[in-house]
This record gives structure tokens, sequence and C-alpha cells, in this order.
């Protein structure tokens, strides 16, 4: 039995920074400090704020270029959240529409869609997605592609599990009784409930893109080393890890932060609307 009362805090907590890290990114240019671009090789390596040894203005350090770190999170949170919505949103868009066609129409459609995504899952993700950005060229619009087309199975199983559950419901048999469509029925009366599971999978599948492109962005796959990303900054940081831990640290907890919250506001999301856990 689900505690109800501890959901409020949960979806909170995961709320909150999700709304922060969505501020961060759409108000980039108006918060950050400094030029996330900006090199000044007086100002390398230099601490955060409260450490002896830093300078004014730079509140998270700088890296070995002189680059003010602060200001390289922020503006990593806007790749990060145009991969997350335009990543999970293709994804999300093109396996529920197909999971709820195989789902409520089954037979050979069922079949069919069913077979193309037992073939599609047997390629192991990663090696997928670096042929796929191998093909298409290293670049933001290849790591969104790369996702999409890896990801979009995801949805499609779990919708379709759902849209059939669905369909053999009394409501649908009466809607069709009446004389609606099937298509219509599906549209009017077995979307409306599957919504809550759609809106859970998106929000788990933005935290999976975000950190997706963190990681090929730290094998130099996403954009080049010298735009501001989470991940180019963790590869940076690996190396001067002992003496500028701060270049590698920030950047950890920014997406250590922002996939955990994806996930727990999903999974709060789900404990909220799941009939079966109410």
């Amino acid at each position: 039995m689900v505690d109800r009362h501890k959901l409020p805090m949960r979806l909170w907590l995961s709320g909150t920074w999700i709304t922060l890290f969505v501020a961060a990114a759409l108000f980039a240019p108006f918060i950050a400090p400094h030029d996330p671009l900006a090199q000044d090789l007086l100002y390398t390596n230099l601490p955060p704020v409260w450490i002896s040894g830093s300078e004014p203005g730079y509140y998270f350090g700088t890296d070995s270029l002189g680059r003010d770190v602060l200001s390289r999170l922020i503006y990593g949170a806007r790749i990060a959240l145009v991969v997350a919505v335009i990543a999970g949103g293709g994804a999300c868009l093109i396996g529920s529409v197909l999971g709820l066609f195989a789902g409520f129409f089954r037979g050979w459609t069922d079949v069919l869609i069913s077979r193309v995504v037992d073939i599609w899952m047997a390629f192991p993700p990663v090696l997928f997605a670096i042929l796929l950005i191998a093909v298409l060229g290293t670049g933001l619009h290849s790591v969104i592609i790369a996702i999409i087309v890896i990801d979009w199975t995801r949805f499609c199983r779990v919708i379709r599990a759902e849209a059939m559950q669905q369909s053999r419901m009394e409501y649908v048999e009466s809607a069709l009784v009446v004389g609606r469509g099937r298509f219509g029925t599906m549209l009017v009366e077995v979307l409306p409930n599957i919504i809550p599971a759609i809106g859970v999978l998106l929000s788990l599948e933005m935290g999976i893109a975000v950190i997706v492109e963190a990681i090929l962005s730290f094998v130099n796959l996403s954009l080049s080393s010298d735009d501001a990303t989470w991940g180019g900054m963790i590869a940076e940081g690996r190396t001067v890890i002992y003496h500028a831990w701060w270049i590698l640290v920030f950047p950890l907890v920014a997406l250590f932060l922002t996939v955990l919250s994806f996930s727990q506001f999903g999974e709060g999301l789900k404990e909220r609307f799941d009939p079966v856990l109410k």
C-alpha cells in the first residue's frame, strides 16, 4: 500500500529542481555572470568564491582556460533542456502512436508493430547510438535523432499494453455498440485513459535523454568540446580533478539532480495516478 501523504513531498522536491533547471535554461543570457565561451588565461583554475584564492564574480571558479564554471553550467542546462524536450517528445510521439494502434486494433497491426519493436530492441542501445552518430555526423541534431530512433520502443511496448488493457473494458464495448467507429473510440475513449501513463514515461525519458547527451558529450560525439555541455565539462574536469575538483563536481551534481528529479517526478506521477496503486 502506497503512503499517499509522502507523494506531495516527492513531487514538490523534484518539481522544484526541474523548475529551476528550466528557468536557468530559458533565462541563461540574463542570469549567467559571464560569457560561457570567454577565455582568460590569467584566471585559469580559480577556486569557488568560498575558497582562498578566488576572484570576485567567479562564484563557482573557472576551468583550465579561464572560463566561468557557473556560466558554462547554466548554458549547459540549455543544451540538456533542448535534448530532453525534443528527443523525449519525439520518442514519446512515435512510440505512443504506434503502441496505441497496436494495442487497440490488435491483429496484423499488432503483429507487425511488435515484430519491428523486437528487432529494434535486439540492437545494443549504446552501440546503436554511436553507429547512428557515425552515419549522421556529430552534432546536437544527431544526438536528438539517435535518442528518438532508439527510445521510441520504450513507449511503444508500455502504451501497447495499456491500450490493450483499456480496449477490453466495458466502456469501449459500449461505445462500439452505440455505433461509434473504432478509430473514434480509440481517440475519445481509450487515449484519455492512457495519457497519465504517457506522462510518466515522458518524464522518465526526459531524464534518460539528458544523461545520454551527457555521455555522448563526454566522448566528444555531441557538440564540440568548446561548447558548454555538462558532459564536456565532466570530461575536462576528470583530467584536473586533483587540483581543480570544482570543474568536475558541479556539472556532476547538476546532472545527477536533474536526472534524479525527472525520475522521481515520473515515479510520483505514477503513484499519484496509477489506479492499481490507488
